[in-house]
């Protein structure tokens, strides 16, 4: 390997995203954006170490190749150590796995149980739902927003 090659891997994060079903991805990356409870969060190699609880959202990675690849996660953990990010959640969909037709669905169903339930533990699952399909939706727009060049990671 050439010192050139060997200097630009160590520039990199290593990945890996997975749920309760599968791996979804594992790789180098030049930097990940995650849903934080508090925030979103950027991570680039040598981050500070922390662990975050994540909330329904995008995540968005830089490949070692420089592409840009999307997730969607409804919730979970992310781990950051300098040199690796660990994402394990309960449900992650790349954004060619995302149905928005269902995710139009999960929102009106969500805004209706918002609007006719009055008992607070099931009103704070439809809240959730709502958030969850949102952040479906909110990805696909982001993507087609690429595709008409008017957005970036």
């Amino acid at each position: 390997m050439s010192p050139a090659v060997g200097q630009t891997a160590s520039r990199l994060l290593t990945v890996e995203i997975v749920d309760v079903c599968r791996e979804i991805f594992s790789g180098r990356c030049s930097r990940v954006v995650a849903p934080a409870a508090d925030g979103e969060v950027g991570v680039l190699p040598r981050h500070t170490p922390f662990l975050t609880r994540l909330r329904p959202g995008e995540i968005r990675l830089r490949t070692e190749a420089g592409e840009d690849q999307y997730f969607y996660l409804s919730g979970g953990y992310m781990e950051v150590q300098r040199w690796e990010v660990s994402i394990l959640a309960d449900q992650v969909l790349r954004s060619q796995e995302i149905d928005r037709e269902a995710a139009l669905a999960a929102k009106r169903n969500a805004e209706r149980m918002l609007r006719e339930n009055r008992i607070p533990g099931e009103r704070d699952r439809a809240y959730l739902e709502l958030l969850k399909a949102l952040a479906q939706l909110r990805l696909l727009e982001r993507l087609n927003a690429r595709k008409m060049g008017r957005n970036r990671l």
